[in-house]
């Protein structure tokens, strides 16, 4: 088994660099013992304009054997002789990949202690595999796979599938290829990482039983680069030897790293931006900095004798959620989609709250509900009665198991479309909580927005904005799905022609539903294949109510 890494050089920056980046002397052929045999490491060429350091596997087959087999082992063909012939000592596998790590550990972890910052100093190289296993198994395996898992992350991939027999090519192809891997600038540590990873994954199968612990191998590996890899569920299927609940742990931890880094705002952006303190236009429809218009008709200043001014819709949303948790009389509250807490607070304040758990999938805003909350002032028994946790509201979540009320506030309208029957059957289906309130914008209500051009939707990060029909069609189909009841009320001052600016739904479990009353001017049906037709993309200017074409988020 053989590898090969090179890279070119300069007269500022030597080839021969690569021999402190491995920790491996080029004047000297070095050897390590390993678990299946020997590993050898020694340089081909070191000048000051190429250097090549190579890696060879010499696997002893015997203590392969005797090591024993079980799920996840040796990746051997099963048949009978298979112990006995086998391209374990000459093929590519995680037996190298484990190699790597023995004899390269400092080098992937990035360290050179001998010179300083040359670890993290991007340089040419090119890595030669002779012989790899790429067996797809139904996945599309051969040189098209290699490609998938390496090119997405830079590298140029050179993939030739090698002939079952040279004489004779009309047998066909067999299951190896013939990899060459070059990337202009990559870190050592980097593309050392990238190997241990996807060597495994491209055979298919380990020589050691794949344990829990794998799992933070995995993304130990793969932090910088493996959560953004279009192919990560390939990937980690693959790397755990397709052992499913292994494969779901991972994927969970993934979204949940991918979600978390791709939310480089501010903090108080982060917070589903449902604190506006105006109550009137949200701040995505202004310049920042900029104060947002008011509502268009009368007001206090412009209206004598007016009614006192309304307060902030944020608070009027969290005034009617309230009422809507003590109606079902819960005491164990879910707050899903937290941002910096707001709702939490409001909820601490109830001595009938006796359980508050709030899940965001940033860690950046938790940490500032924390803050906020000061939780690390709080006095023990209160707080005792709060725990603020990262998850995946898209991913079934035991921690949510058992709650009186979950309260999605604000939340839904930060997904894609076809990511919402993943939230509905991991809050409604998997957690079932007794009752579950869901607040969104009303799109209709956006016209009194004076300062939001038309068809826009209020906040940047608003995927979509429901009008109420297609609000009440989604609400009463996922009722309908998963055994709740659901009524619809307004939040905020309700307009005689649009409605109210927001919108709420309190879903129960085994209660007769609340009587409904079609809204003003509402002549959508109700029929749940009408439901997220209306879908707006953030910053286009597409129009909000439902179309011909619309169909139900799948």
């Amino acid at each position: 088994m053989f590898m090969s890494i090179s890279t070119t050089g300069t007269a500022e920056s030597p080839a021969t660099d690569l021999g402190f980046l491995l920790h491996k002397h080029p004047g000297k052929v070095q050897r390590f013992g390993t678990s299946h045999g020997e590993a050898h490491v020694f340089y081909p060429e070191a000048g000051d304009e190429l250097c090549t350091a190579a890696l060879l596997l010499d696997i002893d087959p015997i203590a392969l054997v005797r090591r024993g087999r079980g799920k996840g082992r040796g990746g051997s063909p099963d048949f009978a002789l298979a112990q006995y012939v086998n391209d374990r000592p000459y093929a590519v596998s995680s037996l190298l990949a484990v190699a790597l790590r023995t004899v390269f550990r400092s080098a992937m972890k990035g360290v050179c202690e001998a010179r300083p910052g040359l670890a993290e100093r991007p340089r040419p190289l090119r890595i030669a595999l002779p012989a790899v296993p790429a067996n797809g198994s139904g996945e599309g395996g051969g040189p098209a796979m290699v490609a998938r898992l390496f090119e997405p992350l830079g590298w140029q991939v050179e993939a030739v599938a090698i002939p079952l027999d040279e004489e004779f090519p009309e047998w066909g192809e067999s299951r190896y290829v013939r990899v060459e891997l070059s990337c202009a600038a990559v870190r050592l540590a980097d593309a050392l990482q990238q190997l241990y990873v996807l060597l495994p994954v491209l055979d298919g199968a380990k020589h050691y039983w794949v344990a829990p612990d794998e799992v933070d191998k995995l993304l130990a590996a793969g932090e910088g680069w493996l959560a953004d890899h279009p192919e990560r569920a390939l990937i980690a299927r693959r790397y755990l030897s397709r052992r499913w609940s292994l494969t779901r742990t991972a994927m969970e931890r993934l979204e949940l790293a991918r979600l978390a880094e791709a939310d480089d705002r501010e903090v108080e952006e982060i917070d589903n931006a449902v604190d506006d303190t105006d109550g009137s236009e949200p701040g995505a429809a202004h310049p920042a900095g900029a104060e947002p218009a008011e509502p268009a008709g009368p007001t206090e200043e412009t209206a004598p004798g007016a009614a006192p001014k309304q307060p902030p819709l944020a608070e009027q949303r969290r005034t009617a959620i309230l009422a809507a948790l003590r109606e079902v009389g819960a005491a164990r509250v879910a707050d899903l989609g937290c941002g910096q807490g707001e709702l939490i607070g409001a909820l601490l304040k109830d001595a009938r709250i006796t359980e508050v758990l709030g899940v965001d999938v940033s860690a950046r805003a938790l940490a500032a509900a924390a803050r906020k909350l000061r939780l690390e002032r709080m006095p023990e028994r209160q707080a005792a009665r709060v725990k603020l946790v990262q998850g995946a509201l898209t991913y079934t979540d035991a921690r949510l198991k058992g709650f009186d009320a979950a309260v999605l506030c604000e939340v839904i309208e930060h997904l894609d479309v076809p990511r919402l029957p993943a939230l509905e059957y991991a809050v409604l289906g998997a957690a079932r909580p007794s009752a579950v309130v869901v607040t969104t914008p009303n799109a209709e209500y956006n016209v009194r927005w004076e300062s939001l051009p038309a068809g826009h939707v209020r906040h940047a990060d608003h995927r979509f904005e429901w009008d109420r029909a297609q609000f009440r069609a989604w609400a009463e189909r996922v009722a309908r799905t998963y055994g709740y009841t659901v009524v619809i009320r307004p939040v905020g001052p309700e307009d005689p022609e649009v409605g109210p600016p927001t919108q709420l739904a309190l879903f129960r479990v085994g209660t007769p539903a609340e009587p409904t009353v079609p809204t003003a001017g509402s002549t959508v049906s109700t029929d749940p294949e009408a439901a997220g037709g209306g879908t707006v993309a953030a910053g286009t200017t597409a129009p909000a109510r439902t179309t011909p074409e619309g169909g139900e988020p799948r």
